[in-house]
């Protein structure tokens, strides 16, 4: 199985189109167009040159110590130009239709922008600058951490999206416990008066109804023949009597009920604190499968002693007795939920650079987005920013996308 999913995920890859990431796209028709990131002309502040005849304007996001922020430094025959003397705007068009816009004022040597270039930093790039009487536009895109995923590729690949928003979080606790009878489970069968055993009907593990006949005992003052009846339905677990022998206060049969189940489970004292009854427990097999839904009872009177845990019980359903006593089953325990405004499924965060992203989701297109995060559980985790309510993202499948974007090379490139 293993070996089929990886086949299915290098096929689905050889559908996916990557895109540069920051600092190495292709240009729009303008400044450096065709240009990669190793090709396109970087000025003295690292940054990217955009030339028109001989005004330049070269433009850095500064990052060292503060929130990125636009620097751009104005040039003509490269040689400085007064920023004071420089009208700029730079507009900046988002994947989902999102639009930033930055006014600038004068600093030193460079235009500073008045805003916070926020990530991801991609984005198609509008320049508008005027100076000297004369108006100059740039244009060119500027991905980063996107690339190109179509339907068919994604559902080869298992990529399967979702909607971030509001989400109520289950913390819970894992408990391992043992199937037991219920202590309403088992019937004690005697005769009504002293007597010899003349006639016995079942044998351990024969299924009896309510009302069948059981024995049949001859009474040692009457001397008269009475029947026994089975008081309740069930399998008999235990049986003493045979013909000949005489029964005093001794159970003839034990008939117990095998629909009637619970589970004990451990409790660990690192979890005493957390874990009470009247919580609800989601009970699972040891290999994670569900079974039933249920509520804690209180802690027994005595503990696992062997293991230095406390014990509680859970009823569990168990109609076609398919949960025998001395099975092993698991519990997850909801110790606390809460509702948060965002959240996304743990299993969508990958990692993209120094950040915790999800790759949200724009038709073909899939690019990072970079989080601050709450609260997590292994199913979900608290969104505190960096993604927006109603964004579409990867659930599952994510490290496919991070994988392509990777292998084609992603820089944060400015």
């Amino acid at each position: 199985m293993k070996q089929y999913l990886h086949i299915r995920m290098a096929a689905a890859l050889l559908f996916i189109v990557p895109l540069a990431a920051c600092g190495g796209e292709a240009e729009k028709p303008a400044e450096g167009e065709g240009k990669s990131a190793s090709e396109y002309e970087k000025g003295p502040h690292n940054g990217r040159m955009l030339r028109d005849g001989d005004f330049a304007i070269e433009v850095t996001i500064f990052e060292d110590g503060q929130p990125p922020q636009y620097r751009m430094y104005p040039t003509r025959g490269n040689k400085p130009v007064d920023p004071s003397t420089v009208n700029l705007a730079v507009t900046l068009t988002r994947l989902g239709g999102q639009i930033d816009r930055f006014a600038f004022k004068a600093e030193k040597d460079f235009l500073a922008g008045n805003g916070v270039v926020t990530e991801p930093h991609s984005f198609d790039v509008q320049v508008v600058a005027t100076e000297n009487g004369k108006r100059h536009v740039w244009k060119f895109a500027n991905p980063e951490g996107r690339t190109k995923i179509t339907a068919a590729a994604a559902k080869d690949g298992g990529i399967e999206i979702e909607t971030v928003g509001p989400v109520t979080i289950s913390e819970t606790r894992e408990v391992q416990g043992i199937v037991q009878l219920a202590t309403t489970a088992r019937s004690e069968v005697r005769g009504q008066f002293p007597g010899r055993v003349v006639q016995v009907t079942k044998a351990v593990g024969d299924y009896v109804r309510k009302g069948q006949l059981l024995a049949r005992i001859e009474s040692s003052e009457s001397l008269q023949i009475y029947p026994v009846y089975a008081p309740v339905s069930g399998v008999i677990a235990e049986r003493t009597a045979n013909v000949g022998n005489v029964t005093f206060d001794q159970p003839l049969y034990v008939i117990t009920d095998p629909g009637q189940t619970t589970v004990v489970f451990n409790v660990f004292p690192r979890d005493l604190s957390t874990i009470r009854p009247g919580q609800k427990v989601v009970i699972e097999t040891i290999d994670g499968q569900p079974v039933a839904e249920a509520t804690l009872g209180g802690y027994l009177p005595e503990g696992n002693a062997a293991a230095g845990t406390a014990l509680m019980r859970a009823s569990l359903p168990n109609r076609d007795g398919k949960w025998r006593p001395g099975m092993a089953l698991q519990g997850r325990v909801t110790v606390s939920a809460f509702t948060v405004p965002l959240a996304v499924r743990t299993e969508a965060l990958q990692r993209f650079r120094d950040f915790t992203v999800v790759f949200a989701n724009f038709g073909d297109d899939y690019e990072v987005r970079m989080l601050e995060l709450g609260r997590k559980t292994p199913e979900w985790t608290e969104v505190l920013s960096g993604i927006k309510p109603g964004t579409r993202y990867a659930a599952k499948g994510a490290f496919l996308i991070r994988a392509d974007i990777e292998k084609s090379g992603a820089s944060h490139d400015h």
